[in-house]
């Protein structure tokens, strides 16, 4: 009897010895992970829509496009050939190599008048448009260069309102990028 129980145990110890590895499992798994640099901004130039002669109090606007400093002009504004000059702001970008990155602009800058705080001082700059280094047309996406460079220009509309304050303008804005 003692024998049979022995055997009965070993059986069954067996049985459950089986049954523990057929509910077991492993398999290979991968890992891995991306580090990217942090991504840099710098400014080269600044914006500057130059100097634009009021010809008459109806206001108007100052379009000056992405990627050239020659402007277009809407209502009561013309162009003038006293300096400053026009300029597209310019950016330089580094970053990890080959990766994709987004541009965010502002919608609207104010630029104010230097000494004048009074009357219609205050202009709007709107519709900021970007133009990569080497694209055709304006973007607000890019992917840096095998070396993780890259560059843009920026344009904008300025609107001159009726009775606008002649003088200097000034203000800033802030332009941000980052990974897609």
């Amino acid at each position: 009897m003692k024998k049979l129980s022995f055997l009965a145990l070993l059986a069954i110890a067996s049985f459950a010895s089986t049954a523990n590895a057929q509910t077991s499992a492993a398999t290979t798994t991968n890992a891995g992970a991306v580090l990217l640099k942090a991504m840099t901004l710098s400014q080269t130039a600044p914006l500057h829509f130059g100097s634009n002669v009021l010809v008459t109090n109806a206001g108007g606007t100052v379009v000056l496009p992405s990627n050239s400093s020659t402007r277009t002009y809407t209502g009561g504004v013309a162009t003038s050939a006293a300096t400053p000059t026009a300029t597209n702001a310019a950016y330089n970008v580094t970053g990890t190599a080959l990766e994709t990155y987004a541009l965010t602009l502002p919608t609207t800058t104010t630029v104010t008048h230097t000494t004048v705080a009074s009357g219609v001082y205050q202009m709007d700059i709107t519709d900021m448009k970007a133009r990569f280094n080497g694209a055709g047309s304006d973007a607000v996406t890019s992917t840096l260069s095998s070396s993780g460079t890259d560059s843009f220009t920026l344009g904008g509309t300025l609107t001159v309102q009726a009775s606008q304050i002649g003088g200097v303008y000034a203000g800033t804005f802030n332009v941000s990028i980052d990974y897609n």
